[in-house]
């Protein structure tokens, strides 16, 4: 008998730290079994997470009752199930019916009910748990512009330029910078439980100790760069990797970060 080593959910990191879980195999107990184990080998990154539900990698919507059953489990399992992805009319009806959300154009890429691929589209700007600090992309920019306060941390000095968004101060715990529609680089620290993210690649000249997120918009070509790599989670045009998953060898190490064949690939820096 066939081993089937294929998961049966593929986890995808949106734009503003909201996980979509793309359904596969519509399994149940093999869902939230996966589910689990990320969440107890993560547990700062998964642990009441919220989840967005895609069932658009499923041949048909599935019925009430076994959808009701998975976010049971996913609740179980250690995550909040908060709505489900744009798909079809039936998805729209199931959502109804389950008293969630639909979140329209929730992945950078989605199909249209008649198969085709639909053109690129931006995450839903659901309110994440930290807030964002963004510099907005312009065509030209003559002055830098400083990012907004969060009122969980101080002021992040950062500035921005047609090229990219320069963080000069460091990135505490709690906070998240997004630079939207270019690169990003930080001149300091990214402390554990902080988050930086990137429509292009992401540039850290000191350590890496939160999360760093390039290609947020689905570009596959972006990077991560950082002088010290102690990273809770990676993750480019929505593929990603823990610490965990991490080898050893490569913490404390400057790194590079790419995706190569929707895979996610990590090497020292010479």
């Amino acid at each position: 008998m066939a081993v089937d080593y294929e998961q049966a959910g593929e986890l995808k990191i949106g734009q503003v730290g909201i996980a979509n879980l793309r359904i596969r195999t519509l399994d149940v107990p093999r869902l939230v079994e996966e589910m689990r184990s990320r969440v107890q080998r993560a547990p700062n990154m998964f642990g009441r997470a919220a989840v967005v539900i895609d069932f658009g990698g499923l041949s048909h919507a599935p019925d009430t009752a076994s959808a009701q059953a998975l976010l049971d489990g996913l609740r179980a399992a250690g995550v909040l199930p908060v709505a489900l992805a744009y798909g079809t009319s039936e998805i729209e009806k199931l959502s109804q019916a389950l008293g969630l959300p639909l979140l329209a154009k929730f992945r950078a890429s989605y199909e249209r009910a008649d198969g085709g691929a639909a053109e690129a589209a931006p995450a839903v700007a659901v309110a994440p748990a930290v807030r964002r600090e963004a510099v907005a992309a312009a065509p030209t920019v003559a002055e830098p512009a400083a990012a907004s306060r969060s009122p969980a941390a101080p002021a992040a000095a950062a500035s921005s330029s047609s090229v990219g968004l320069i963080q000069a101060a460091p990135v505490r715990s709690g906070q998240q910078i997004y630079a939207d529609n270019r690169d990003l680089t930080v001149l300091t620290t990214v402390g554990a439980g902080a988050e930086v993210i990137a429509d292009g690649s992401v540039h850290i000249y000191g350590p890496l100790r939160g999360r760093a997120l390039a290609g947020a918009q689905g570009n596959a070509k972006a990077r991560i760069f950082c002088r010290e790599f102690h990273a809770e989670l990676v993750a480019i045009a929505g593929r990603y990797k823990v610490l965990e998953d991490i080898p050893k060898e490569l913490r404390g190490k400057p790194v590079q970060v790419w995706l190569e064949d929707e895979q996610i690939k990590i090497a020292a820096l010479d």
